[in-house]
């Protein structure tokens, strides 16, 4: 599950200019869906996919952020205290995928952003049906791609980047030109690497058993940050631009080519979880894998 990605986004629905061949091979070989829809925001189109239920009829029907329990948009403030992490919570009642295929006798697994609960409330992860959960268990975290920490299952696992707050602006003083002036909004340690790393892990942990693994992940929703070898072919493809100075996220010298290389990246990572399970399945594993794999439209929070 991707998010922010939209319908004309890949080649297999029309894009001509950013490259997907992992993701266009899927396509190819498997079956589209050219009428079906996802909610307009990130928790609802989530909600619906774990659960099957209708829009109609969701219990989650918007991003509901919870606010009462403090400053919830406080980057520093949520890195000090978990419990102001994540969105309100799906209750014990609901009845996920994860769980009926966990009752057949599934390992179930869930790497990406959540979005459906909080530390320690009915909605984690690990309470809705999921043997394994490693990533962001709140979509405010999910704003920048160099986070102070990730989660694994109800532990948080630090990553050494400095927390700042990605709702700044390009300061005037500097000239927004000179792609030097940017590299303060990037840092060492990149989120999606994690992610994708867990997610082989997982299968490779769990390959001589029926498994199911959930991957929704954050690529390609903004802010825009990207290994710099993608952003830099496809700033040669597509050539001078705009920055995006900032404001709701991190600027940025080169939003488009940025946008490309982060669906680019997802496109990568698709292809090593496919190249992973082609694997298992020459090497004669005796394994059921239930592979869901889905591109859906999610639009920006």
């Amino acid at each position: 599950m991707a998010d922010d990605l939209g319908y004309g986004d890949i080649g297999a629905y029309g894009q001509e200019k950013i490259e997907t061949p992992h993701i266009d091979a899927l396509a190819r070989n498997g079956k589209k869906f050219t009428q079906h829809y996802a909610f307009a925001v990130c928790a609802p189109s989530r909600y619906l996919l774990m659960t099957g239920i209708n829009s109609g009829s969701a219990y989650i029907r918007g991003n509901h952020e919870w606010g009462e329990r403090g400053p919830v948009w406080d980057f520093k403030a949520m890195e000090e205290n978990p419990f102001l992490e994540g969105q309100f919570p799906i209750p014990d009642s609901t009845l996920t995928i994860a769980e009926v295929l966990k009752s057949a006798g599934y390992t179930t697994g869930m790497v990406g952003k959540w979005g459906l609960g909080a530390p320690a409330s009915s909605g984690h992860p690990n309470r809705q049906g999921f043997d394994y959960f490693y990533g962001y268990i709140c979509q405010r975290q999910d704003h920048t791609y160099y986070n102070g920490h990730l989660w694994e299952n109800e532990d948080r696992v630090a990553i050494d980047n400095k927390i700042v707050d990605p709702a700044i602006k390009f300061p005037d003083s500097l000239d927004k030109l000179d792609p030097d002036n940017y590299e303060v909004y990037q840092q060492k340690y990149y989120a999606p690497d994690y992610l994708v790393k867990a997610a082989l892990n997982f299968i490779d942990k769990n390959k001589s058993k029926p498994f199911f693994l959930y991957y929704p992940t954050p690529l390609p929703h903004v802010s825009l940050q990207a290994p710099k070898r993608l952003v830099d072919y496809y700033h040669q493809k597509f050539g001078e631009e705009k920055p995006f100075l900032g404001g709701s996220y991190f600027p940025c010298r080169y939003p488009r080519a940025t946008y490309a290389a982060m669906i680019s990246l997802l496109d990568e990572q698709v292809g090593q979880i496919v190249a992973q399970l082609k694997r298992m399945v020459c090497m004669k594993i005796p394994s059921l894998c239930f592979a869901v794999i889905m591109v859906l439209q999610v639009m920006q929070e």
